[in-house]
């Protein structure tokens, strides 16, 4: 997955700055982002602090570990019950 340009505390800062009364376009121009890009921190990071983006990072990271977990439980249940079902 590609890393970001900006962290956390970068975006929600700059996402404060529009809160303030900064245009969208003006601040997509003056950090080098798209308006694409703008909108979608907003949707993800809007009304959040930086302790409430680190949760919610930490959350996401331990949420694939899950789901990493799941699917190989998935795929041992599914080879043992193939084997199971085996006539010997």
């Amino acid at each position: 997955m590609k890393r970001s340009r900006f962290s956390e505390d970068r975006i929600i800062g700059i996402l404060k700055e529009h809160q303030a009364g900064l245009g969208a376009k003006e601040l997509c121009r003056q950090h080098g982002i798209s308006d694409a890009t703008f909108y979608k921190w907003r949707s993800k990071y809007g009304g959040m602090e930086v302790s409430d983006a680190r949760r919610l990072k930490a959350l996401e990271a331990e949420n694939a570990k899950l789901k990493k977990m799941l699917a190989e439980q998935m795929m041992d249940v599914a080879t043992l019950q193939e084997m199971l079902g085996k006539n010997f």
